[in-house]
């Protein structure tokens, strides 16, 4: 994450040099996204910047990650998430954003893994299968179950580039790091 943090700063630093404000506000909105999984301090300022460069842009996609950070940021920590989540859920389809309905539920549950909350885990998973039937991002499943600890239903069809185990133990340790943070009891 931290990697991915860097390299959107210097996207969003190229973009800024060559004056394309799109781009910047796109890349802003990624490094905030990122970063909202590891740091949500850093991650508010981050999304706050985010929504400065997304001032007179018509950006959906965009818009809709920054406040999907917003969710990741606040996870495990506020009790209006799901209530949060269901108004974008509207605004995505609204919008015909689709392809941030599975990134929303990605979120959730990785909200719901923080607090250990097994059967909205299980929804989540539920809803992200449904939405990558056709394969686009059906990796994702693969990753909330290795947030919530869980083992893959299915052989993953993913080719990890450091393995499933990394990267299982990466996604995993993001949710412990968060419930130790927040003081939530495994």
């Amino acid at each position: 994450m931290q990697r991915a943090a860097a390299d959107y700063a210097a996207a969003r630093a190229e973009a800024e040099d060559h004056g394309i404000a799109g781009e910047r506000a796109t890349s802003q909105a990624q490094r905030a996204f990122v970063l909202a999984f590891t740091s949500p301090g850093q991650a508010a300022d981050e999304i706050d910047l985010a929504h400065q460069f997304l001032t007179g842009l018509v950006l959906r996609v965009t818009t809709a990650t920054v406040q999907l950070a917003e969710l990741i940021r606040d996870a495990g920590n506020t009790p209006d998430i799901e209530e949060r989540a269901e108004r974008l859920r509207t605004e995505i389809r609204l919008a015909g954003v689709t392809v941030a309905e599975p990134i929303l539920e990605l979120a959730l549950t990785f909200h719901h893994a923080v607090l250990g909350a097994d059967e909205q885990v299980a929804g989540s998973i539920a809803r992200l299968r449904e939405l990558t039937w056709g394969g686009d991002y059906a990796y994702y499943s693969d990753i909330a179950h290795f947030m919530a600890g869980l083992p893959l239903e299915a052989a993953s069809r993913a080719r990890w580039l450091d393995g499933q185990q990394p990267t299982r133990q990466r996604w995993r340790t993001l949710v412990t790091t968060r419930r130790d943070q927040l003081h939530v009891p495994r």
